[in-house]
């Protein structure tokens, strides 16, 4: 699978959310700020993943309709793997 510079772009997001929070518990922020920061990566995190399981998926359902394969089984993976990001 081709990672686009939009997920790379997310995971780069995130990173840079990482070491803000991490410079937020050296500073002792407030703790109610730190948990509303780390709540916050985690939904971006989620989100990220969906993307590239919803892209992948995509480009196998395509490649599975050319050789005449059923989706129905990569459909099923891909919800297998949502389940478990959770």
């Amino acid at each position: 699978m081709e990672y686009t510079d939009q997920m790379k772009n997310r995971v780069k997001r995130i990173e840079g959310q990482l070491r803000g929070i991490l410079k937020m518990m050296e500073e002792n922020k407030d703790c109610k700020d730190v948990i509303t920061q780390l709540s916050a990566t985690r939904t971006a995190i989620d989100r990220t993943i969906g993307v590239v399981v919803s892209s992948n998926l995509v480009e196998c359902v395509k490649q599975a309709e050319q050789t005449g394969e059923s989706a129905e089984e990569l459909v099923k993976e891909a919800v297998e793997l949502l389940v478990k990001s959770r």
